[in-house]
C-alpha cells in the first residue's frame, strides 16, 4: 500500500527571497522585513490585486537542509523540558520534504516585488507558491496547542 504514496514530484519555484538573514535559526525573526521577488518566468500578472489583502500564505522550500538532518521525531529544540514528539507535531525545518509554510503581513506591492513581514525564511529562499489569507480558510472556532508550544515560541518573533 505504501509504494502507492511513493511518486516523484517536480515543482519549480514561482519566487525567492530577499533579505539580510543568511542563516537559519530559532529566534529573533520579529524585525525582518524580506522582499519576495518573482521568477523570471512567472509575469507581473501573478501579483495583481494583491494588494487587497493585508496576509499572505508563503510556501516554500527549506533548501539549505541537509538530508542527514531529517528527524522524523524528538524533543523540540533537542530541550529536555519539552516531551518527545513526531515531526508533524512540530515545525522543525529538518522535515522529509523540507517544505516551509508562514503567514506573513503584506506591508507593500511594486511590479514583481512584494515585502512582507514575519516570514522565517533566509536570504535566496525558493519560493514554491504564495497563497492570500482569507477569513472563511482560517481555522472555525477556538485552536489548542501543548503549553511548551508558547515557552518554545516566546522569542521567535521578538
Amino acid at each position: 500500500m505504501l509504494s502507492n504514496l511513493l511518486m516523484e514530484i517536480t515543482l519549480q519555484p514561482v519566487a525567492k527571497v530577499r533579505n539580510s538573514r543568511t542563516i537559519p535559526g530559532d529566534d529573533f525573526w520579529g524585525d525582518m522585513v524580506s522582499e519576495i521577488e518573482l521568477a523570471e518566468h512567472i509575469p507581473v500578472e501573478a501579483f495583481e490585486s494583491i494588494s487587497d489583502f493585508s496576509h499572505l500564505e508563503i510556501i516554500y522550500y527549506f533548501d539549505k537542509v541537509d538530508a542527514k538532518d531529517i528527524v522524523y521525531s524528538g524533543r523540540p529544540r533537542g530541550n529536555p523540558a519539552y516531551p518527545v514528539t513526531g515531526i508533524f507535531a512540530q515545525r522543525k525545518k529538518d522535515r522529509p520534504n523540507a517544505i516551509g509554510l508562514c503567514t506573513v503581513e503584506l506591508i507593500g506591492h511594486e511590479g514583481r516585488v512584494i515585502r512582507v513581514k514575519h516570514l522565517d525564511a533566509i536570504n535566496g529562499t525558493p519560493v514554491l507558491d504564495i497563497k492570500p489569507v482569507m477569513k472563511e480558510f482560517c481555522p472555525q472556532g477556538e485552536t489548542k496547542q501543548p503549553a511548551w508550544v508558547a515557552d518554545l515560541m516566546k522569542d521567535y518573533w521578538k
